[in-house]
């Protein structure tokens, strides 16, 4: 019994250093990743780009493909985003979001239908989804976030963090359990995000033709809505 003791001790004291080393060597590759994300969002001014969202719902175990073109900027500490979804589920579709001054634009023209939601008091929660790898610095990602190094990967030829995220609002934990984002660090741009919902529900974006720091005209952040549309206000 004696000896069984000691071989378990000498095993945990061997391995201990180990573990510690490379707990040590993630730290350091986290801490990397988000200095260079602080050093990318100073020079971020705005990016769009295409995107394939596969949406795969639990309980009937089922996945439907969305897809369309994203574009969000910098507006002094506020980010602003339009998203045109063009097909879901494989059906042509035409639908937009706009978020612009704390404010959600959700406009629906076949059925001739605009509702308006308020970021209120949760605009800094509604503007940390946003920046999950458009321009957000490692200083914000960290407040908003509890982040996890899972390495280096490489995406469309550019080398990319894989970072896991639990976010630090009991709210957005009761929806999300954790996140997961493919960020080039350099461009503070992410190429891929996987969002896990408790209900066992998952969505996952692939960005491609991601143009960064491209002008960007106004009417890329404007809804243009059709007369006669009904105007929901939440």
């Amino acid at each position: 019994m004696k000896k069984h003791w000691m071989v378990c001790a000498m095993a945990v004291l061997l391995t201990a250093p180990a573990s510690l080393t490379a707990q040590n060597a993630k730290s350091a590759q986290l801490n990397q990743v988000l200095d260079e994300m602080n050093t990318a969002s100073a020079h971020f001014r705005g990016a769009s780009a295409k995107f394939s969202a596969d949406i795969y719902t639990a309980v009937v175990q089922q996945h439907e493909v969305q897809t369309g073109t994203i574009a969000l900027r910098r507006v002094g500490s506020s980010a602003e985003m339009k998203l045109h979804i063009t097909s879901d589920g494989g059906e042509a579709t035409s639908r937009e979001l706009l978020y612009k001054n704390g404010i959600l634009d959700y406009y629906e023209p076949n059925l001739k239908q605009e509702t308006i939601y308020s970021a209120g008091k949760n605009r800094q929660t509604y503007e940390s989804f946003l920046t999950l790898g458009f321009g957000g610095s490692g200083r914000e990602l960290a407040k908003d976030w509890q982040v996890s190094f899972e390495g280096i990967e490489t995406v469309d030829g550019v080398k990319v963090a894989k970072l896991n995220l639990v976010s630090r609002s009991q709210n957005v934990r009761d929806n999300f359990s954790h996140i997961l984002v493919w960020i080039d660090p350099v461009r503070s741009i992410a190429y891929r995000q996987e969002f896990f919902m408790s209900s066992g529900d998952t969505r996952t974006v692939t960005y491609s033709g991601i143009q960064y720091n491209a002008p960007l005209p106004e009417s890329a952040f404007r809804i243009r809505v059709a007369p006669g549309t009904k105007r929901i206000v939440k």
